[in-house]
């Protein structure tokens, strides 16, 4: 994706107007010519639209960024003072950046690095899926940001404020990620530390691609309400295969987000030497058979990945609730490289 251009719009319209000044100045009236210009000292003004201070035209140029996103371009403010976001990897990539975050939705668990956010000083603007417009109005944010759980709220928040849909493509997971990261550093003005960051991960995915050549092949499961679901290379979790090399023990698991409902008879007849497990209901606090519990049975137990004890269970609130944030990224980037070592 093409993502920004700065805008010279500003930059443009000085210049329009210091053309028109100077063309039409000696034929006009100090009434006539009230726009933009001190009636109290004409020629003081004339000069300055006649020869703008190069520093002005700079501060101009830098006071608005255009960026491609998930759902079309939006001209914003760099550096916006007042954010709000939807999206809680957002989050996380900003609380990361130093960017203060004026607005979030109402989450049951987050990161312990985020709970600051979860109350307090920082204003609850509706859920994961429904903004309250009355909250993110009293704020008047000069950028919303959405994602994911949040994008079908776009065109509604976007009549409040400037939006941006920063959903991560799952078929395409850490390209995707990257832009979407490019996008935060152009807005915020932090392109050299996003280039960073993102030269850092990129050494430790080839790390751990090259540990998943000889680790052999991995399931990914989810546990919630004593049932399971697994999930394939083009999931929400789909970096474990896609981007991370470790071989899909089963083909053709649906690409859904949502899963694939799959029984234990399934998890034995697939022979993971890997079994990457999730536990949703832990995820979003509900209580419930755990996922150990879950899977500890007769079936499972004769599974590779369970006689070699390469049963991982996965940090629940990283990849379920927070996977797009650069720190959930790193994260889960970590866990399954120590999973394959």
């Amino acid at each position: 994706m093409e993502r920004t251009s700065r805008t010279g719009a500003l930059v443009t319209a000085l210049t329009c107007c210091a053309l028109l000044v100077a063309a039409c100045g000696a034929d006009e009236t100090p009434q006539e010519t009230a726009v933009g210009e001190d009636v109290d000292n004409p020629g003081e003004a004339a000069d300055e639209a006649a020869d703008p201070d190069p520093e002005d035209a700079v501060d101009a140029d830098d006071a608005e960024v255009t960026v491609e996103h998930v759902q079309g371009e939006t001209t914003v403010e760099t550096e916006p003072e007042v954010v709000v976001t939807f999206d809680v990897g957002t989050l996380d990539t900003l609380d990361a950046m130093g960017v203060p975050v004026a607005g979030v939705p109402e989450v049951a668990n987050v990161p312990a690095h985020l709970e600051e956010y979860a109350g307090g000083e920082t204003s609850i603007v509706g859920s994961l899926f429904e903004p309250d417009p009355e909250e993110v109005n009293a704020l008047d944010p000069d950028l919303i940001i959405v994602g994911g759980r949040s994008s079908e709220a776009f065109g509604e928040l976007s009549e409040l404020a400037p939006t941006v849909d920063l959903t991560v493509d799952n078929t395409d997971f850490l390209n995707s990620f990257g832009e979407q990261l490019g996008v935060l550093g152009e807005i915020f003005d932090r392109e050299e530390w996003v280039e960073e960051r993102l030269a850092v991960l990129d050494e430790r995915v080839g790390e751990v691609s090259a540990l998943a050549d000889d680790a052999g092949d991995g399931l990914i499961v989810m546990t919630s309400g004593g049932e399971v679901t697994a999930y394939g290379p083009g999931s929400r979790f789909g970096l474990i295969h896609k981007d991370l090399g470790v071989a899909p023990a089963v083909e053709d698991v649906e690409e859904a987000t949502h899963g694939d409902a799959v029984s234990f008879e399934f998890i034995l007849e697939a022979e993971p030497d890997h079994l990457f497990v999730l536990d949703r209901d832990a995820a979003i606090g509900e209580t419930g058979e755990a996922a150990e519990a879950v899977l500890d049975n007769e079936l499972v137990a004769q599974t590779p990945a369970w006689e070699n004890g390469d049963v991982h269970y996965l940090d629940e609130v990283v990849w379920y609730l927070v996977p797009t944030g650069l720190r959930s990224v790193e994260t889960m980037v970590d866990e399954i490289d120590a999973a394959l070592r």
